[in-house]
């Protein structure tokens, strides 16, 4: 019974840390609510034992809150496959504007002049 309690004590701790992170605007909000959503989901499964063990038993998993587990790293999956596509537009759309400035650098240069 011990690991349910720590889980919740986790799930609360990791929610009011994203909250405090958007508060001081570390934190985007349209990051944040994929946050609050997991912390929150955590915290409503880490409550519920017997859901945990309905799931565990119907997956045939042995020891139930080791899908507390599964779910974090599903969603750890998640997020770094959403980072991922974040990050590859973003290089696509420095690349874009590296080579937009460099048009515009040639074009405003003098003649016969390469910076």
């Amino acid at each position: 019974m011990t690991i349910y309690v720590l889980s919740v004590v986790l799930a609360a701790l990791f929610l009011l840390i994203v909250l405090e992170l958007v508060r001081r605007q570390k934190l985007k909000e349209q990051y944040s609510l994929l946050w609050i959503l997991f912390s929150v989901t955590l915290l409503i499964v880490s409550f519920n034992v017997h859901f945990i063990e309905w799931i565990s038993d119907r997956l045939g998993v042995k020891y139930a809150p080791a899908i507390l587990f599964l779910f974090g790293l599903l969603f750890c999956f998640a997020i770094i496959l959403h980072l991922t596509i974040v990050i590859t537009r973003l290089s696509s759309q420095v690349l874009r504007l590296t080579q937009e400035l460099t048009i515009l650098k040639e074009r405003e240069a003098p003649r016969g002049q390469n910076n």
